[in-house]
């Protein structure tokens, strides 16, 4: 791991938005997944929530996989579990809808605990995920189109939520702390080491100042034997 990486992964993780979020309702396809988790990662945004569509994902590729190494992705069955996630987390639930009380995107405070909904590409958000949203949001179209792509409305709504926020100064007070924190510098640092873990159950290795893993060979050679503390991933 070299300094420089190293303190990349601590800059960009001290400015990680634990109140900010997006919830996926059943999108559907590999390559907007992926652009919207690379959206979510740039506006720094730490963990995502989607609803599985019924239908399974399409073409789920190891872009959209891989996609997941910079931002977790907490899976949900059902859109109600979802909601009930963010609102227990305080975040007012904002869906991107038109109806009669929608209003301009640019309209809102982002400040707030945010979790922004996402419809499928088709059907838009869910009934369920419209009723229980506390604001409908639109973007204004000037064109003959009447409609962004789900990442791209996504993209323009989140750089809004981004552009307030750091001029409201929350990019420059670290939210992640603790063990969340430990864990997701370990995965970035070591992923390969992270997935070993994750397969097998194992607590993660213990890292230096430098986010090395000493005695490397010894800890596998431990693990193998079964002496490893065991441990539970989510």
């Amino acid at each position: 791991m070299t300094p420089s990486r190293l303190a990349k992964f601590q800059d960009t993780l001290a400015r990680r938005q634990l109140d900010l979020t997006i919830i996926t309702d059943q999108v559907n396809k590999a390559q907007n997944i992926a652009a919207l988790l690379r959206t979510c990662d740039a506006v720094g945004i730490h963990r995502a929530h989607a609803v599985t569509p019924a239908e399974g994902y399409r073409d789920y590729s190891g872009t959209a996989r891989g996609s997941q190494q910079w931002v977790s992705v907490d899976q949900y069955d059902q859109i109600d579990t979802a909601l009930l996630a963010a609102k227990q987390q305080n975040m007012q639930l904002v869906a991107a809808h038109f109806s009669a009380t929608a209003v301009d995107f640019r309209g809102l405070d982002y400040t707030k605990p945010t979790a922004l909904i996402l419809g499928a590409e088709m059907a838009g958000v869910s009934p369920r995920a419209v009723a229980a949203a506390d604001h409908h949001v639109v973007i204004p179209m000037l064109g003959m189109v009447h409609s962004f792509n789900v990442s791209v409305a996504a993209a323009v709504i989140l750089l809004e939520a981004q552009r307030q926020r750091e001029l409201a100064g929350m990019y420059a007070q670290p939210q992640l702390a603790g063990d969340d924190y430990a864990d997701t510098l370990f995965r970035w640092c070591h992923p390969a080491i992270a997935d070993y873990c994750h397969r097998y159950g194992l607590q993660y290795p213990a890292m230096d100042e430098n986010a090395d893993v000493p005695n490397l060979s010894q800890w596998y050679s431990q693990a193998r034997a079964g002496t490893v503390e065991r441990r539970t991933f989510a």
